[in-house]
């Protein structure tokens, strides 16, 4: 059970750290009306999906 925080914490230390770098990817689409703005990832849940399911298919092959 250690070790499996131990990775969970690094894991999520590794997706913060992207996150601040890939943050507004082109395909992203940003809707701006007066003093609102609206914020939809699109192309960066895509890469955020396509990560995580490689990491847990990794995970799952160690089991």
């Amino acid at each position: 059970m250690n070790k499996l925080l131990i990775v969970a914490g690094i894991v999520l230390i590794i997706i913060g750290l992207v996150g601040t770098y890939i943050g507004k990817l082109p395909g992203d689409m940003v809707w701006k009306k007066g003093n609102t703005t609206v914020y939809f990832p699109i192309v960066t849940s895509i890469i955020v999906s396509i990560v995580l399911s490689l990491i847990f298919m990794v995970i799952g092959r160690f089991k």
